[in-house]
């Protein structure tokens, strides 16, 4: 199993019930293909860099997970299917990227405390 990063952000005309619904169908996605995840992280609403689709904000939102490689590409298709998908960008962790995640993790786990 590799560990992946993915970020995608969702169209901002949608209620917070409607984005957290679009968040747990990916997570469904993930975990029906065995992945575990590792970290989710709702970084709301966010300006973006420049319009797509004629809106200039949009829902970030980070997962960190573990899964086999063949499991991505049902991802990102479940991603251009879904219309509340504006971007999406989903990386393998290398060993020091996975090192860094990690100590982020930790991190704001103890700001949380």
């Amino acid at each position: 199993m590799n560990q992946y990063e993915t970020v995608f952000i969702l169209t901002p005309v949608l209620s917070d019930e409607q984005m957290k619904e679009a968040v747990e169908k990916f997570k469904g996605i993930l975990a029906e293909g065995g992945a575990e995840i590792l970290n989710e992280e709702l970084w709301g609403l966010k300006k973006l860099a420049y319009p797509i689709d004629k809106k200039s904000s949009g829902f970030y939102v980070m997962i960190e997970f573990k899964a086999e490689p063949t499991l991505i590409s049902k991802l990102e298709v479940n991603y251009r299917r879904d219309e509340r998908v504006l971007r999406y960008l989903t990386v393998k962790n290398e060993k020091y990227a996975a090192e860094y995640a990690e100590k982020r993790r930790n991190k704001q786990a103890k700001k949380e405390d």
